[in-house]
């Protein structure tokens, strides 16, 4: 009598074991019954009917997922090695289980292939330059395919792109002519202006002639403060003028 009491109560705790079912917040339960999908379950406590009632348990979470570097031909024809991180995660539990056969490796094989075409229909200088505007292109083509699935694809980023080394080279070259480019550019931009304003100073001058001897004599001050220089410098016939014309007055005088 005492043994099947045991028994029974084995029995009623083994049954009560397989019923009761426990999932965190970000977890949900798919039930299949008898082969049949009935819901998702959870999270917290809940029960189901023991050797009749299947669960796969399914995460809610952010997945974050590395992919793979690809080998990409792009569209002016360089080989580049870019490799890419999505992240997606579940928004239907049900569609997740039952659409698809393993939703992670599917969206990750998508993710991939997907790599490779956009990024094949892109230029190098596009890939380089515009990856907001790849990335942007890359997330909304994943989350149109994976939403069938019942997965949202939130973000998807190009983490690093590897050029060869002659690329890497060739561009140094293009970057280091560009340099050299700008810096033309703008010591021609110096020296128009320069001229523009020696032009204005001239005509300036030119309005009133002895400031050209003041300019001249302020140069040999200039000049002079080095005291290991020797100047040999003509000097202005304009400077002997008062001086010729008391000799011409005395010499009319007399």
């Amino acid at each position: 009598m005492q043994l099947s009491i045991l028994t029974i109560i084995v029995l009623v705790i083994f049954v009560l074991s397989s019923a009761i079912r426990i999932l965190k917040e970000y977890e949900r339960g798919v039930i299949f019954r008898l082969g049949r999908m009935i819901g998702a379950k959870g999270p917290g406590l809940f029960l189901i009917i023991p050797f009749v009632d299947k669960m796969i348990k399914v995460s809610l979470r952010t997945v974050v997922y590395d992919v793979p570097v690809q080998d990409i031909i792009t569209k002016d024809n360089v080989s580049v090695q870019v490799n890419a991180v999505v992240f997606f995660r579940v928004m239907e539990p049900t569609k997740a289980i039952v659409e698809v056969e393993n939703y992670f490796d599917a969206t990750s094989q998508l993710a991939q292939t997907t790599l490779r075409s956009i990024l094949g229909q892109a230029e190098l200088d596009e890939l380089l330059s515009g990856r907001d505007k790849i990335n942007t292109e890359l997330q909304a083509i994943l989350d149109t395919h994976t939403d069938p699935w019942g997965i949202k694809v939130s973000q998807v980023e190009i983490k690093h792109v590897d050029l060869p080394t002659e690329m890497q080279r060739a561009m140094a070259k293009q970057a280091e002519a560009e340099r050299e480019r700008r810096a033309k550019i703008i010591n021609a931009e110096g020296e128009f202006q320069a001229s523009a304003r020696l032009l204005e100073a001239a005509e300036i001058l030119s309005k009133q002639p002895i400031t050209i001897q003041l300019r001249f004599l302020q140069t040999l001050r200039e000049v002079a403060t080095e005291n290991n220089s020797t100047i040999i410098f003509p000097i202005p016939i304009d400077l002997f003028k008062p001086f010729i014309k008391m000799l011409e007055k005395k010499g009319e005088e007399v």
